[in-house]
């Protein structure tokens, strides 16, 4: 199990959960969806950690929405975190942006695309805070090994987690390689399944990047069978409306149901 301050539900055998918008659209939207995945996650004794970016760096066009505002949305966070008594994560895209993030959130998410960055998994370390590395669409589960390996030179005592995204499959699909999450595994940290981002379709003719959200469900089922320790979900009340990545996200009102579903997988496989 991770060890991340206000977690809750740790003593439950089940899987973690990271969860919530692609980025924070604003203070509401951020608390209702906080509100409706705490209930939900409550009931099932799941660990929940809210997800939300603050910024998105990594966007396909130059109009693409990027967010409200770093401050105004890592006070979101901040807020959401004090309300529900929970931990949250973000992702940061350059150095010194860790040691701001670090300030309003307890988990320090690493982009796939960056994922062999040195100094921004150093960077991220150096903060005390947990770093949730995104296994990167272009490596292999085993030589993830060498990211988790530099975040503890700087850190041994950092929590490490290690997330598979899937991999580059031609210019614009992606597929799912169940082998790297036991190879994950094998360094001895918590391995997370991205079940929405590993959907993408991206490098769309358009622009805009595409999503098969219909097999979420798929994958998460599968990432729990071969042992997974967590998920990854976006998710949101109205994905068409999403400033986002709303072509990969999940529904917020599907998302009690699949999680019913999911923990009876998890039962079964203990």
């Amino acid at each position: 199990m991770i060890s991340i301050p206000k977690l809750k539900n740790t003593d439950s055998t089940s899987f973690f959960l990271l969860a919530g918008p692609c980025a924070i659209e604003g203070r509401d939207m951020a608390l209702r969806i906080a509100e409706h995945i705490v209930t939900v996650t409550d009931r099932l004794r799941i660990p929940y950690i809210f997800k939300g970016s603050y910024r998105k760096a990594n966007r396909t066009k130059i109009d693409s929405f990027t967010g409200i505002g770093d401050e105004k949305a890592l006070k979101v966070l901040q807020e959401v975190s004090q309300t529900f008594g929970i931990p949250t994560v973000t992702d940061i895209h350059e150095s010194h942006e860790a040691a701001l993030a670090a300030e309003y959130v307890d988990v320090l998410q690493i982009p796939a695309f960056l994922c062999r960055q040195t100094e921004l998994l150093a960077a991220a370390a150096r903060t005390g805070k947990a770093v949730n590395v995104k296994k990167g669409q272009f490596l292999s589960g085993a030589s993830m090994k060498f990211a988790a390996e530099k975040i503890h030179e700087v850190n041994p005592a950092a929590q490490v987690i290690l997330t598979d995204r899937g991999n580059s499959f031609g210019y614009g699909d992606l597929v799912v390689d169940y082998r790297n999450l036991p190879e994950m595994a094998a360094f001895g940290v918590p391995v997370v399944m991205d079940c929405t981002h590993s959907l993408q379709q991206p490098n769309q003719a358009s622009g805009v990047t595409g999503g098969k959200p219909k097999l979420i469900e798929t994958i998460a089922k599968a990432a729990i069978a071969v042992g997974a320790d967590g998920l990854f979900i976006e998710t949101h009340f109205n994905p068409a409306e999403a400033k986002s990545d709303g072509a990969n996200m999940l529904p917020l009102d599907q998302l009690e149901g699949l999680l019913e579903r999911l923990t009876r997988v998890r039962e079964a496989i203990l």
